[in-house]
């Protein structure tokens, strides 16, 4: 294959990779809206295959509403809502699990068309292959988080099956968007940029993951409908009962004051450093579109994040702060893709030199 057409055929692998990555950001937002309406728990049944079909007759919705009035969540929150009730919730998680399936057929058709075609490298398709797997894993995961919310006396999923299913999502997006990109700017050598800021780029990466799982834990154990004050937690600081449970450990996922403060001092944390990033980026050969999309994003999801918890976590801000951390986790590895390799620039070498008698 020619240099064109080979650059043809990245370009084509990265559009469709960045399609899947943005399908991702699509399901990770129709999640957040799944769990915040508590739409979740609305289909007790997974068939992977014929799950697919919508109930198609009045006796089968009969049938799973019936099945979902037996789990703690309708006598607790929902008795007496009825059909119409029902299929407002249902609706919502069908299409979250709908769109979870597109997602598969639109990574595995183009992929087997690619290879088959020779379009995409050879190195790439066993990686592909392992995250076409790992996409396949995540809905057996998905599953094993709502079952948890079937448990007596239990409204909601278990916040650590929720943070396992958000963290391969996330996961699996960030390795889609990491591939698209070196697919689209393929990585040749280390480039010569300063290694405060290539260390300070991979810290915000550190720093924002650790975040986004103390943001899954916030969300999982409702964290966010107390303390409704910034920045202060009931006039303190620190919050009273920070380390109230024993062993201690447990306070960092079960006790509401810590864990809402643990996601508030990390989110300050990676708007220090993301926006620090940011300013020396500016400075220091970043491009200067980059570094604003750095500082935009994060300074967003920040007032994004602080808009959710003064207003009581309502469905449509909270959506929206779910889908700007995903947002803020792609620019940030757009600036460490950049800063770990680019491709060389070619360089016209000298002729030889041409040395007359004397």
């Amino acid at each position: 294959m020619d240099r064109a057409a080979t650059r043809q055929s990245r370009r084509l692998v990265a559009i469709w990779l960045f399609t899947v990555a943005a399908m991702i950001l699509v399901m990770v937002v129709l999640g957040g809206a799944t769990r915040l309406t508590g739409s979740g728990l609305s289909i007790m049944e997974w068939d992977p295959l014929m799950g697919a079909l919508p109930p198609m007759s009045h006796a089968e919705w009969q049938r799973l509403f019936a099945l979902y009035q037996k789990i703690p969540q309708y006598a607790l929150m929902n008795d007496g809502f009825g059909l119409a009730g029902f299929k407002h919730i249902f609706w919502l998680e069908w299409t979250h699990r709908l769109w979870g399936r597109l997602i598969g057929v639109v990574f595995l058709l183009p992929l087997l068309w690619f290879w088959a075609t020779a379009r995409i490298e050879r190195h790439l398709v066993p990686r592909l292959g392992l995250l076409f797997v790992l996409g396949g894993l995540q809905g057996a995961v998905g599953w094993f988080m709502v079952a948890s919310g079937f448990e007596a006396d239990s409204t909601s999923v278990s916040p650590y099956r929720l943070v396992v299913h958000l963290g391969l999502a996330l996961i699996l997006y960030a390795a889609i968007v990491w591939t698209g990109l070196s697919a689209l700017h393929p990585i040749r050598y280390r480039p010569a940029t300063p290694p405060l800021l290539r260390g300070l780029a991979f810290t915000c990466l550190a720093v924002l993951s650790l975040t986004i799982v103390a943001g899954g834990l916030t969300a999982g154990t409702h964290a966010g409908f107390t303390y409704n004050t910034f920045p202060l937690m009931d006039g303190r600081l620190v919050p009273d009962g920070y380390a109230m449970l024993h062993p201690w450990i447990r306070n960092l996922t079960e006790n509401i004051a810590a864990v809402q403060f643990d996601h508030r001092l990390l989110a300050t944390m990676t708007l220090i450093l993301v926006s620090t990033l940011a300013a020396l980026g500016w400075r220091l050969g970043l491009p200067r579109p980059l570094a604003a999309c750095l500082a935009v994003a994060v300074a967003g999801q920040y007032a994004l994040g602080v808009t959710t918890l003064l207003l009581v976590v309502p469905v449509s801000v909270a959506t929206l702060h779910q889908s700007g951390a995903v947002i803020l986790l792609t620019v940030i590895l757009v600036v460490v893709h950049r800063l770990f390799g680019v491709r060389r620039r070619q360089v016209d070498m000298p002729g030889p030199v041409e040395i007359s008698p004397t």
